[in-house]
Formats: C-alpha cells, sequence, structure tokens
C-alpha cells in the first residue's frame, strides 16, 4: 500500500532538526539524561485510520544497520498524543504494544551515542495505519519485523528528527 498523506508531528520538547534535550536521553551506558520519552502529538490522520504506531531509529550508530530506540504500535486510532514519559510503561499508559529495542527492552530507550560522537540523527516516526491491531506481534517484535508485518496497512507518516551528541565529560 502506498502512503498516502503526511502526518504532522510536533513535540513541546524539541522541534525538527533541533537538540533532543538531556531528559530524553538514555540513562547508562555512560549516558546521564533521564530516559523521559518526549510528549508528542500528531494530527492529520486520513480517513481509515484504525490505529497508530511510532518508531525511533538512529541510522548514525556504528552498527551498519543503525540503532533502534522505541517500537511501539497497536496505538488505538482515537489516540493522537503521548505525554512526557509515556515510553516509561511499556505502552500500557496508552494501551498500545511495545516491541523491543536494540537496547533488549520493551520500553523507551533515549540517545546514547558513542563519546566524541557527532551529533546523531534520531528520526521519530509514526504511523497511520488501517488496521486497529497488528496481529502476531508482541514485546518481542523487533524494529524489522514491525516494519515488513505494517507494510501493507501504512495509511500515512509523518516524521520528526531530533539531533543528540553525548555533552563532554
Amino acid at each position: 500500500m502506498e502512503t498516502q498523506s503526511t502526518l504532522t508531528v510536533t513535540s513541546s520538547v524539541f522541534r525538527d532538526g533541533q537538540t533532543i534535550p538531556q531528559s530524553a536521553a538514555f540513562q547508562g551506558m555512560g549516558c546521564t539524561g533521564d530516559n523521559q520519552s518526549p510528549d508528542l502529538r500528531w494530527s492529520g490522520a486520513p480517513a481509515g485510520t484504525k490505529s497508530y504506531a511510532l518508531t525511533i531509529w538512529d541510522p548514525d550508530a556504528p552498527t551498519g544497520v543503525g540503532f533502534v530506540h522505541w517500537v511501539l504500535f497497536n496505538i488505538p486510532g482515537d489516540v493522537t498524543s503521548l505525554e512526557a514519559g509515556a515510553g516509561a510503561h511499556k505502552g500500557a499508559k496508552v494501551h498500545a504494544t511495545a516491541g523491543t529495542s536494540d537496547f533488549g527492552m520493551t520500553e523507551y530507550g533515549g540517545p546514547c551515542p558513542p563519546p566524541g560522537d557527532s551529533p546523531h540523527h534520531y528520526h521519530l516516526v509514526v504511523y497511520a495505519l488501517d488496521i486497529e491491531k497488528l496481529e502476531g506481534l508482541d514485546e518481542t517484535t523487533s524494529y524489522a519485523k514491525f516494519k515488513f508485518m505494517s507494510r501493507e496497512h501504512v495509511l500515512a507518516t509523518g516524521e520528526i528528527v531530533g539531533l543528540y551528541a553525548r555533552p563532554s565529560s
């Protein structure tokens, strides 16, 4: 299915192309953020939208395939925002399903690029889907499996890209 329209995605803590705040950075692996997922809002969903999903992916991570920070799907179609910190609840707060990130967890994992790297680009994508629930997916679902299983159901997408570099010590 071809994407037919674009969603508008915003956050009150950073704008597209701007720096993600320390509050949203990872806590661990040498990073000292609060690991609080940013608040998000989206609008412009086309008719027929029955659910949403979102992912955060860092293509700049030195892995050859990037690094996935959050996979959340089966967000009800009447939900068009997430409050700050919603990613700490494994999807339960919005009655959604959180897949597994490259951190190996089912919660939001904030930015944590290697020390000395220039700012990485964190692509936060919201998907409007034509199905209420993606069947056969659960908390073990990876980004790759989510992308494969949702590909025929995407009506629209919207993206906000945040930048983050580890603060100098």
